[in-house]
């Protein structure tokens, strides 16, 4: 089963306090979203693999440590956007992968509708990056979007869940670890977070 981490931390719990209010405007909507983006994201850096290099300062050669791998930043269209920036300020050599879903009206189920990614996501570290995990079924989708194309390290980046995202992402993926800035108490009967955000794309980008 997949690790859940929950970051308990003063100064990402400060900015949550400023992302969740209804009146603060699209720009600090969109800084702050970023902002905790990196924070959470410099929790998972801490567990990335590295090797060693030879490097020449201006005393003396010495030994290094470099990433061993690639990091591919996947973010589901569009909301998941909104934390790419905060993301490659940590990790400017990232490489950005795009897999966009829409809802089927019928099945309410997610559908690909768009999806490209960097060659390096078969051998490198993939963050799936969304939001907001509620339903799960985009999140779902998207990480079986990416191992489809050959992905095997994988973690879910987001800002907040609730336990049935959580559920639904653990059952279908038991092997992605799950990162937020906080977990809520559940979802509404329109599939929205509580006491969550709202809809974050829209805020996000200006949008209703």
């Amino acid at each position: 089963m997949g690790k859940l981490i929950v970051l308990n931390h003063p100064l990402i719990d400060h900015k949550m306090a400023i992302i969740r209010n209804k009146n603060t405007d699209t720009k600090t909507f969109r800084h702050l979203v970023n902002e905790v983006g990196g924070l959470v994201t410099y929790e998972i850096t801490r567990h990335l693999e590295t090797r060693e290099i030879k490097v020449t300062t201006p005393i003396t050669d010495t030994i290094c440590k470099t990433l061993s791998k690639d990091v591919i930043i996947v973010p589901i269209l569009r909301a998941g956007l909104g934390m790419v920036d905060g993301i490659q300020m940590l990790i400017p050599t990232a490489k950005v992968g795009h897999v966009g879903m829409y809802r089927d009206e019928k099945t309410l189920e997610p559908v690909e509708y768009y999806a490209k990614f960097p060659n390096e996501i078969v051998d490198g570290t993939c963050l799936v990056v969304d939001p907001m995990l509620a339903t799960g079924g985009s999140a779902c989708a998207a990480i079986t979007a990416v191992k489809k194309r050959g992905a095997k390290n994988i973690t879910f980046v987001g800002l907040v869940g609730c336990p049935e995202g959580v559920k639904r992402l653990n059952k279908e993926h038991p092997d992605v670890d799950i990162y937020l800035a906080a977990m809520d108490e559940k979802l509404n009967e329109i599939g929205y977070i509580v006491p969550g955000l709202g809809d974050c794309g829209d805020r996000l980008f200006g949008t209703k």
